[in-house]
């Protein structure tokens, strides 16, 4: 049993990043709590790496879409001082774009990917700040950077969470609490299939396996990254990005109207 290096919960665990983040953790020697819907493949997983790793594995079945369902596990990591790492991954794709979606598609979308994370994040920085330890990983997307690939609603979440993961390191970290955003490029995970898209239409040189994607996720982690960007090969492009976006700040508060905005005198 870890108690030194305490318990990981991890959302979307059944399967695809979730379940890989729940082999690697247990290998580093961490106890785990996994969260997702299907109750039967968490068993499965729990004792499987209860056998493989010596590690303990709670299961705790729930639809983070339902708002009871979050809220109990909010309250465990209110509650819980064994957990030291939230990793938020449970997710969601649309079937189709915002316009063409099945009903309640895009409601769902927003509370999976956008409100449960959001609560969860908070009820484990709370506590974490106060113990003033803890880390909280994100699972964003590349996406974030290209909602025109994906009408803006499904890459608006992923967007969402990468916003909010710099504002928490920037909140938290100063409290000893680790913040991360890992951004993943298509990944073979069922999430495709469950959107009714094909990821063997891309191609091969483009998908990133989950378990490359999580070993490189956890590399950025151990180096003290806030956003990790696997796929991206030339990290410059990212850091050129970010310093245009933060020197966009002084320039965004100002009494007078820009020139171009002004209306044309006859």
């Amino acid at each position: 049993m870890s108690q030194s290096l305490g318990t990981a919960l991890i959302t979307g665990a059944s399967s695809g990043i979730g379940a890989v983040y729940a082999d690697r953790l247990a290998r580093r020697g961490h106890d785990l709590l996994i969260v997702a819907r299907d109750a039967d493949r968490l068993a499965h997983r729990a004792a499987r790496l209860e056998r493989d790793f010596r590690v303990n594995v709670e299961v705790l079945p729930g639809d983070l879409i339902e708002p009871d369902q979050l809220a109990a596990v909010g309250q465990r990591l209110a509650d819980d001082s064994s957990i030291s790492i939230l990793i938020n991954n449970a997710g969601m794709s649309m079937d189709g774009t915002l316009m063409t979606a099945s009903h309640g598609r895009a409601e769902a979308l927003i509370a999976l990917n956008v409100l449960a994370p959001t609560l969860l994040a908070r009820a484990a920085g709370r506590r974490f700040a106060a113990e003033r330890k803890g880390a909280i990983i994100n699972i964003s997307s590349v996406m974030a950077f290209m909602p025109e690939v994906s009408d803006g609603t499904y890459s608006g979440t992923k967007a969402f969470l990468l916003n909010l993961s710099l504002g928490l390191a920037e909140q938290l970290e100063p409290l000893g609490v680790r913040i991360q955003a890992v951004l993943p490029g298509a990944t073979r995970t069922e999430i495709w299939k469950r959107s009714g898209k094909d990821i063997d239409a891309l191609p091969a040189d483009s998908v990133m396996s989950a378990e490359d994607l999580v070993d490189a996720a956890l590399v950025g982690f151990d180096k003290g990254e806030i956003v990790s960007i696997p796929p991206l090969h030339e990290l410059g492009l990212w850091e050129g990005m970010n310093r245009s976006r933060l020197a966009l700040a002084p320039h965004l508060a100002n009494r007078r109207v820009a020139d171009r905005y002004l209306i044309p005198v006859d």
